[in-house]
């Protein structure tokens, strides 16, 4: 079985982000990038894949040199090898742009299923797995919290407000992973020491024959306002106390 693992580049979850001055972007000076987490579940039901029925697990990326690290981080969770989309004109790249690549590299390789994380948390478009579905001309079932493989089909469960769906799709296919799904293992120690000489091909854009062309930009970032500061009431009396809340909240924050 051959699976493939998209996966993105993000930073940190707990990284301190700070917009530049002039609006263009956010500063990238002291951030730590890490795997996009939801791409954490897709690599992991690679693994769980390839496990069960045997094959291979390639992750593909599309991101800068530093990217690099987040291949080499699935790679010693188990993954086999990689494809590293790395050009500059692939900076700040929209959905539509990044699907291209991706598909182009994927088209080069055989898969049976594709596996993505169902949104990255930085730009949060959840778009990608679909674009990249449809680029291909395959099935995409997205939100997946549950997946079985069996008869050349998937069969899988994604949530839905009050009630859950029970799809099943032929392959190949694109699957994108909700939480739930699986628990991410952590790489071990022998892990990260055969991922050093794991191969990781490095393609640009003119290698994959395609050309860049955003449908979307990003015109401005804008942080958000400063939060005012917060009003303690002191006193002794509950009942002043709560007298001077509901006053605060009807005048000031205008809430009852």
């Amino acid at each position: 079985m051959n699976i493939v693992a998209c996966v993105k580049q993000v930073p940190d979850t707990e990284a301190q982000i700070k917009v530049k001055p002039d609006g263009s972007g956010i500063d990238e000076g002291g951030i730590k990038w890490v795997m996009n987490p939801y791409d954490e579940f897709a690599v992991e039901e690679a693994l769980r894949l390839k496990e069960k029925n045997g094959g291979e697990v390639t992750v593909v990326c599309v991101g800068p040199a530093r990217a690099m690290e987040s291949i080499r981080t699935a790679l010693a969770m188990g993954a086999d090898k990689g494809i590293h989309i790395c050009d500059a004109a692939l900076d700040g790249a929209d959905a539509y742009a990044t699907g291209t690549a991706l598909a182009a590299a994927i088209k080069g390789i055989p898969y049976d299923i594709i596996l993505c994380g169902q949104r990255a948390i930085d730009d949060d478009s959840a778009q990608v797995g679909s674009v990249l579905a449809e680029l291909l001309d395959i099935p995409q079932v997205t939100v997946v919290t549950k997946l079985e493989f069996g008869n050349g089909a998937v069969r899988v469960i994604r949530p839905i407000e009050g009630a859950q769906l029970l799809i099943e799709a032929p392959l190949p296919c694109v699957v994108t992973a909700q939480k739930g799904l699986n628990e991410p293992r952590y790489a071990s120690l022998p892990g990260i020491m055969k991922a050093k000489k794991k191969p990781v091909d490095v393609k640009d854009v003119a290698a994959l024959g395609i050309t860049v062309e955003n449908k979307a930009k990003v015109a401005k970032f804008i942080p958000p306002p400063a939060r005012a500061a917060g009003k303690i009431i002191c006193g002794d009396d509950p009942a002043v106390k709560a007298a001077e809340l509901a006053k605060l909240l009807r005048e000031e924050a205008k809430v009852i």
